[in-house]
């Protein structure tokens, strides 16, 4: 198994678009908002999580030891 080594800003930078991501597709799925501010959050957090999950997962493949 290979080791990554990340520092606890670039850790925190991963889950963050990682809650990001997950929060979105909640959103998309709940029924507290009305629809059109719930698809308008929830496809902003979804696309903002995955356009920033891309970078970071190009530096963590990048450090692998």
């Amino acid at each position: 198994m290979k080791r990554t080594v990340l520092t606890l800003p670039q850790l925190s930078l991963i889950a963050v678009t990682r809650v990001a991501l997950g929060g979105g597709i909640a959103l998309l799925f709940v029924d507290r908002l009305n629809e059109r501010q719930r698809k308008t959050a929830g496809w902003a957090l979804f696309l903002a999580g995955a356009a920033s999950t891309i970078p970071l997962a190009k530096l963590v493949l990048d450090r692998r030891c």
